[in-house]
């Protein structure tokens, strides 16, 4: 680890860079050096969310084909156990053409399905593959005699490390998941966002205060960032303002739906959080609410499935696994079923609050196609909206969260 970041404020809210923007960038620089035979100072790199970021090179090492970098991982003053961390690039000259990408020591390796990657394959997430790849690619553009035509006819390997990841690996979920060796290179935005449990539910409530309090028709409550993309495909009659991104708040989300008089509502979600919400869980924390399996491999038993695919699913290794079960075997009514136990556990929660209001469910994949949806119709009575001047409701803390989308190989954002 190293000591040349900040420490964490624990109640702040600097942001950072994920391991895959320092990957990217430690890649960069390790291309640049091994085009031009000079060390760049300090390297600017993409990130996939558009914004750029300009990092430093630390621990540089270069042979005749192959350049190597380190970037020190800064998380801002999210609790990411990667923070202070070494994440190295070696970029190495190979016959073929183009670029290719694996992962070294400290990077870990799946051997579970489930989790969107290939078995025996390196723990990288194809939006941080997909980071460096475009960075070198820049890197390329700018410093090889022929530009972008190099990569025609020469190849670039690259393989991330992580010194410290073996050790690192332990405080997460990696583990449990299959993945071993090593930490996973994650990040869908390139940015860490700190996680203020209590400003993020305030955001949360705000949200839906304000879709309230505008009279949308619906609010649509979507557990993440791709989520709420997707379900604007679903509604794009809505205005923006409908569509809240509630991460792992549902029950707030819920209880403000009901003190603000909303009347119809709907809940899009990906597999983990679904199965977790369907299991009764209104905080659906990667950490805190695990999927269960002997849970999901009754759903199973209930709709008639294959005893194959029950005892399958016992087994399982995440949600997605679970999904990807249910798509070899041809199944869609256990997914049908988690959307309908989703709604009434939904529902319950709404009657508790003394409240009521129409309500649907829907299950979407990772591309965004509807897998299953359930509703109940708006009831007659409603309780009515409050005014523009109520106090809002009360921010208290909680548990640390994952503001993503079923990213269940969480250390960070």
């Amino acid at each position: 680890m190293s000591d040349t970041v900040p420490p964490r404020n624990k109640r702040g809210l600097r942001t950072g860079y994920t391991t895959g923007s320092n990957a990217a960038a430690a890649a960069k620089a390790a291309t640049i050096a091994l085009l031009t035979g000079q060390w760049p100072p300090q390297v600017t790199i993409t990130l996939p969310i558009g914004e750029t970021a300009t990092m430093t090179p630390v621990e540089m090492r270069q042979g005749e084909d192959w350049a190597f970098c380190c970037m020190v991982k800064d998380a801002g003053d999210d609790p990411d156990v990667t923070h202070g961390a070494l994440i190295c690039a070696q970029v190495r000259r190979v016959p073929g053409a183009g670029i290719s990408i694996d992962g070294g020591v400290g990077v870990g390796r799946v051997t579970l399905p489930g989790l969107g990657l290939p078995v025996g394959g390196p723990a990288i997430n194809p939006a941080p593959r997909q980071q460096i790849t475009e960075n070198v690619r820049d890197a390329v553009r700018e410093f090889a005699p022929d530009g972008e035509a190099f990569l025609e006819c020469n190849g670039l390997e690259i393989v991330i490390s992580v010194p410290d990841g073996e050790r690192l690996a332990q405080k997460t979920l990696n583990p449990r998941l299959g993945i071993v060796g090593g930490i996973s290179i994650l990040g869908t935005t390139g940015k860490v966002f700190p996680y203020s449990t209590a400003s993020w539910r305030a955001s949360v409530i705000q949200a839906v205060e304000m879709a309230a309090r505008n009279h949308v028709s619906k609010v649509v409550l979507c557990t993440g960032g791709r989520s709420e993309k997707f379900a604007m495909r679903i509604f794009p009659e809505l205005p923006e303002l409908a569509f809240v991104e509630l991460s792992v708040f549902t029950g707030d989300a819920l209880k403000t739906c009901v003190a603000c008089g909303v009347e119809e509502a709907v809940f899009v979600g990906m597999i983990g959080k679904m199965v977790k919400t369907a299991q009764g869980h209104m905080q659906t924390h990667v950490a805190g609410n695990q999927v269960d399996f002997g849970f999901l491999a009754q759903v199973c038993r209930d709709v008639g499935a294959p005893d194959a695919l029950v005892e399958a699913v016992a087994h399982a290794n995440t949600g997605r696994h679970f999904l990807e079960l249910c798509q070899e075997y041809g199944q869609t009514a256990p997914l049908q079923r988690v959307v309908e136990l989703a709604l009434a556990s939904c529902l319950r929660f709404i009657e508790a609050q003394g409240g009521a209001m129409g309500f649907e469910t829907i299950l979407v994949d990772f591309d965004g196609r509807v897998l299953a949806r359930a509703s109940v119709p708006r009831p007659l009575r409603t309780i009515a909206p409050v005014g523009d001047a109520r106090p809002l409701i009360e921010r208290l803390a909680a548990a640390p969260f994952d503001a993503d989308d079923d990213d269940e190989m969480l250390e960070e954002s």
